[in-house]
């Protein structure tokens, strides 16, 4: 009898190799050698039998520790498999039961007959104006989605018909099969695992059991959304075959951008432009808001850039936490064009100002500046 390999060289990975390196490397071979995938192939069943076995010890923290020790030598009623249902076990687990396992080779991890599945989800998008989420909205939409066949009432069979047995696993939904060592219970690929055959097409759904409907839809959007955010309905999306779960509908959210508003959170913010005149004198004005017209009253001095704040005039938090802010940004708007009147009055302001004390950090800077002018010159 030939020696056996390495574990890790069987796995191909390295002796530091992680848990899920491990459990990755043993899916992509346990899926090459497969006997279903390879009938008839012995090196693809040794190989097949060869990386569970090498997965079965490396998976497991214990026995992985012992084999790095001793080796072969120390697997003595450690490793290996009994039996075809031993290593099936493994890779059933491995790819979480009725998962992958079942979509693969038409049976769940017991090997029976498949169990309904889940339908398919489906997914929409709505789109929304800017200031639309400040309040919950409903919205009707329209999908396609695949629903029961009226005519054979999701049996797929022609009206006056019946599924028969199918005589090729005698109803049981799954085939047992002689290979080499062991023996493979696989889902039948007659029936799909269902143990009955159509033996009369329904015309309209073409067997399938399902056909494809218009449906309106009233979703209910909650205030404080944003965009890029889904709202899930439950049961909402397609059954993939009768009696089974429907999949869920998946609305993603769209908001519209805004000429001049813009969201950050749950807080609205607002570039305001406002005048020289405006910005020194300070103003009383009305503005406008996600809710309408607001009144804001600009401080005498305003500087640009200076942030004021209207409490709660941002958007509800999706959360019920209450709501945001809008924060008005002052743009302080210097005139190009000066009129030969308002040149000569900022002129005398200008000469004014220079007698006053109304612009601090000016006279502030350029004493720093000249005293650093001077300290050139020595």
């Amino acid at each position: 009898m030939s020696e056996k390999r390495d574990y890790y060289e069987v796995l191909g990975v390295e002796r530091n190799a992680s848990t899920d390196e491990i459990k990755s490397k043993y899916r992509k071979l346990a899926l090459k050698y497969h006997p279903d995938k390879n009938p008839g192939d012995e090196e693809a069943e040794r190989n097949f039998k060869e990386a569970a076995e090498a997965y079965e010890i490396l998976s497991d923290s214990e026995k992985r520790s012992r084999y790095d020790r001793f080796g072969h030598s120390g697997m003595s009623g450690q490793g290996g498999f009994s039996n075809a249902e031993d290593i099936f076990s493994a890779f059933g687990d491995i790819f979480g039961g009725g998962g992958i396992f079942e979509d693969l080779f038409g049976m769940g991890g017991g090997g029976g007959r498949s169990r309904r599945r889940r339908g398919n989800h489906l997914h929409c998008t709505i789109q929304m104006d800017f200031a639309e989420p400040a309040e919950t909205q409903e919205k009707s939409i329209k999908i396609k989605r695949r629903e029961s066949c009226e005519t054979c009432t999701g049996s797929g069979c022609a009206p006056g018909t019946k599924r028969n047995v199918c005589d090729r696993c005698q109803g049981r939904g799954f085939i047992q099969q002689s290979q080499g060592f062991f023996s493979l219970r696989t889902g039948c690929p007659y029936c799909n695992g269902q143990g009955s055959v159509i033996t009369k097409k329904c015309k309209p759904c073409v067997g399938t059991g399902s056909v494809p409907v218009d449906r309106e839809l009233d979703v209910k959007i909650p205030a404080g959304v944003e965009d890029g955010m889904q709202i899930r309905i439950a049961g909402e999306g397609e059954a993939l075959e009768q009696g089974g779960e429907r999949g869920d509908l998946y609305c993603e959210i769209s908001v519209s951008p805004h000429p001049f508003f813009e969201r950050q959170g749950d807080s609205v913010i607002l570039q305001l432009p406002i005048s020289f005149t405006q910005a020194a004198l300070g103003a009383n004005i009305e503005i406008p808001t996600i809710y309408g017209k607001s009144k804001l009253t600009i401080p005498a001095g305003s500087q640009n850039n200076d942030v004021l704040k209207l409490s709660g005039k941002g958007f509800p938090s999706v959360r019920g936490r209450g709501k945001g802010d809008q924060l008005i940004v002052i743009l302080v708007e210097v005139p190009k064009k000066l009129s030969k009147e308002q040149r000569r009055l900022l002129q005398e302001f200008d000469n004014l100002e220079e007698k006053s004390n109304s612009n601090p950090q000016q006279k502030s800077f350029w004493k720093k500046a000249s005293e650093w002018f001077k300290s050139l010159e020595i």
